[in-house]
Formats: C-alpha cells, structure tokens, sequence
C-alpha cells in the first residue's frame, strides 16, 4: 500500500495584499448600503494592517491600530459593515456585547473571554487551512487504504527466480489489475453502496468545564491534555457504506497529516495580528462614578476591566498566551442617552477614530431592497423559487415598501433596515404560506398589493405597536 506523505501547514497569507482602500470600499459597497464615511475607515484600518506585515520587525512592534468607534442608531449597518470587513481579509472575528461585561469581583463574563473566543475562531479557520493543504495527499492514502479493504494483498507470495521482478509474476500482474479496475469503479462512484468493515479513531473525550471563577471560564480543559497517556485514543471497527468511509477515513487520514502544533502557532499570530473583535453596544457601559456609590456593578468598573484588554495585554488561552497589541477592537452603539465623552477618558484616547454613521432615507432603503449581492428581495425570491414560485417586484412596490418603512421608523421606534424584514415578511405572509399549493406560479407584488397588505399598519397606530 502506498502512504503519501504531507508537508508542513503553511501559514494563511492575507487575501487583501493587492487591494487598495478604495478597492475595499468597493467590496462593501456590494453588500452594504451608504455609510460612505465608516466605510473609508475600515478600510483604511485594514490596509494599515498590511502595510504593517510589510515592515521591518523593529518598527513594526510599535505601529498600533488605530480603533475604530461607529456611532449611530441601530439598523444603520455597523455590525454589517465589521463582518464582511472581517470576510473580505480572513480574519478571525467576534461580536461581543459590551452590556455583557461586569467588573472583577461580581458575578458575570470576565472580559478575558472575547480573546479566548478571537483564539478559539483563529484555530478553527487555521485548521480548515491546514484541511484544505493535506486534502490531495489525504484523498491519495484514503483510495489506498480502502482498495486494500477491498481486494487484500495475497498473503503469500513465492520467491522469485533471479533476474524477474514482481511485475513478471503472474498472480501479481493478476492482482494488480483488479486492483486498477476497482480503482476506477471506486472513482466514478459505482461502489459507493456496498458496505465494508472499517478502523476509525473513537473521538469521544472526556472534558470539565469550568464555571465560574477569574480566567477559567470556558476554557474547557481537556483531560487529555492533562493527563497524556491516561487517556490514550482508540480505535473502534464500524461498518458501514463505502461512501461514508471514505469521508470518515478522509477525516482520520487529515488529522493524521496536519501538524497540530504549527497550527496552533499560525492561529495565534493571526489571532494576533489579524483579529477584530466588535465591542458592540458600548454606550451601555459609558457612565463614571457618581458620589453615592452602592452595591450595584458600576458602569465605570466594567470600562477599566476592557482598557488592559484593548491597550494590549497577554490573555491566558488553553493554546497559550496571547497578546491584544495588534488587535483591532471596533466598538460600536447608539449612544441615544449618553455620549463618546461619558467613556472614562482613558478608554476614549483607545478610540482615536470615531465616525458616525447617518440615518437610513427613503433612498437607501430602496437600495438596500435590491442592490446588496444577497438583498433581502433576492432572498424571498431564492427561497419561494425552490418550491416553483417566480416572484417579481415591481419598481413601485420597492419605492412603496421603502417610504413605509421610513414612515415607520420615524412614527416608531428608528430601528433602521431591520424594520424591513418586518415589512416583508407581512408583505409576503401569505404567499410563503400556500408556497407550491398556489396555482398562479408567478407573483407579481405591485404598489396596491403593498398598500393592500400593510397599509393597515401605517393607519392602525395601536396595531403597530404590537406588530412591529
């Protein structure tokens, strides 16, 4: 049987090398709507980052990211914006609630766990790298191992004369090309039913987690790691069909291959140097101490246990240490009822870049309708479309469905775009309910089909309240 073997995993290069900041305005404009301002600051963030990798170490150590703070109501697209900045370079990412937080000594998340959860993201897309490396090697020793399953070597062979090779032997020239012919019934698929008797690796492990207590939650310590050898892994023989194995298999043979060690290292430089975490909602923690103070957890408290974090601090992981130097917080909220100069001012000076991002018009919610790559109209007519329904919406409806929404929002509550997933799905409540029954297989929603839907939402002040 021939085993290939796999080389080193190579670390993830960034995606964004040759992009310039306007090339990545770009790449969100083709799923966010507006926000021009926010947007030529990520991206300026982002591609200080590379230019960052281009420099020499010594410099380099003291370039910080600039942080960024988005202000703005909800709905206008900050989270949105952070994500796909997120997709567009690969880079580990997290949202955090900042409400979420209390200081040391009460009850609650300690704010170490953003960078174990900035960690623990950085080595799932690190091994899916190292997946992706060994996948060819690991398909070759798979076909192998399941062609010995299939046809055996012939347990004994005889001596051969002097001067012939194997290939000369006719019962090896016999076997060799059975062997070839199952090669191929096992590439095009043929042989995927029949069930074969295969050894795989028990993956059951056994694993505390720790509640409560500073630094230890979630960390999830494996006994394994603890106790090496104690717990060694087995194996176990299962059967099943061939083309179950040979996916069980793939996934033994690239965990066989991967260096998990290289792994853990590239994860850590990238969560290091490439991460972002999302602060949202950090108005609901801008507050300083009054006089009175009291029993209840301070505002003020839960603010100087994020500075070390966002200043940079080293983090104790299950994989190691990690430092926050180099990774770009973005911290968003409404602040309605506070401002950016309520933060106690050492936090403040950590968000030299603030930009606010406008409310949404009557325009940008006609654009967001119809322009994003994934707009939720393009998703209603996936959706609808699997089941034979051809939906189409009429320039009028998407100009009906966007004044209401503004309507709305300034009537209401303003929780920006996400009111229009409200509208459409009231808009479109009956269709998505008979789904294939309807007999009419394409639906046209014009203006009076809009009005006739959702106009009693406009008129019925009590009704929207509940509703919407």
């Amino acid at each position: 049987m021939a085993i290939y073997l796999g080389g080193e995993t190579a670390a993830v290069k960034p995606k964004l090398d040759a992009l310039t900041p306007r090339e990545i305005v770009e790449e969100l404009d083709r799923y966010v709507v507006g926000q021009t301002a926010a947007k030529r600051a990520v991206a300026v963030a982002l591609r200080n980052r590379i230019r960052r990798q281009k420099l020499p170490e010594d410099i380099a150590r003291d370039v910080l990211p600039k942080n960024i703070l988005m202000i703005g109501s909800t709905g206008v697209g900050k989270t949105e914006i952070a994500r796909r900045l997120a997709r567009i370079a690969d880079s580990p990412f997290v949202k955090i609630e900042a409400s979420k937080f209390t200081e040391v000594g009460y009850v609650g998340r300690d704010v170490e766990s953003m960078v174990r959860e900035l960690t623990e993201v950085a080595v799932d897309m690190a091994k899916q790298a190292a997946y992706e490396e060994v996948l060819p090697t690991a398909e070759q020793n798979v076909e192998e191992k399941l062609l010995d399953l299939l046809l055996p070597s012939p347990g004994f062979t005889y001596p051969l004369p002097d001067g012939e090779s194997a290939d000369s032997d006719p019962q090896h020239a016999s076997h060799e090309r059975t062997r070839e012919k199952l090669r191929g019934q096992l590439r095009n698929g043929s042989l995927n039913e029949r069930v074969v008797e295969i050894e795989t690796t028990d993956r059951g492990s056994a694993t505390i987690d720790f509640v409560g207590g500073q630094g230890m939650e979630e960390m999830g310590v494996n006994l394994k790691d603890m106790f090496g050898n104690l717990f060694p892994s087995k194996t176990v023989r299962r059967k099943m069909k061939l083309a179950d194995a040979k996916a069980t298999l793939l996934r033994d043979e690239q965990e066989n291959l991967i260096d998990m060690e290289n792994v853990i290292r590239t994860a850590i430089r990238k969560a290091e140097n490439s991460g972002i975490i999302f602060l949202d909602e950090l108005d609901k923690v801008a507050g300083r101490e009054s006089g009175g103070g009291g029993p209840d957890v301070s505002r003020e408290g839960v603010q100087r246990d994020l500075l070390p974090i966002v200043e940079g601090t080293n983090v104790n992981t299950k994989y190691g240490m990690v430092n926050t130097e180099h990774v770009l917080f973005m911290a968003a909220g409404a602040f309605h009822v506070s401002k950016p100069s309520d933060l106690i001012p050492e936090l403040q000076g950590r968000f030299p870049i603030r930009v606010e991002l406008e409310s949404l018009t009557v325009d940008d919610l006609k654009r967001i309708l119809v322009q994003p790559k994934n707009s939720l109209i393009k998703q209603y007519q996936a959706l609808l479309g699997t089941e034979g329904i051809e939906l189409e919406f009429t320039e009028e409806a998407v100009s009906t469905i966007a004044e209401m929404t503004a309507e709305l929002n300034r009537s209401t509550e303003n929780i920006g775009a996400r009111r229009l997933h409200t509208l459409l799905e009231k808009l479109l409540e009956e269709v998505s309910f008979l789904g294939g029954e309807l007999e009419k297989k394409h639906q046209v929603i014009d203006r009076a089909y809009v009005e006739e839907r959702l106009s009693g939402l406009i008129k019925d002040q009590d009704l929207r309240q509940y509703v919407l």
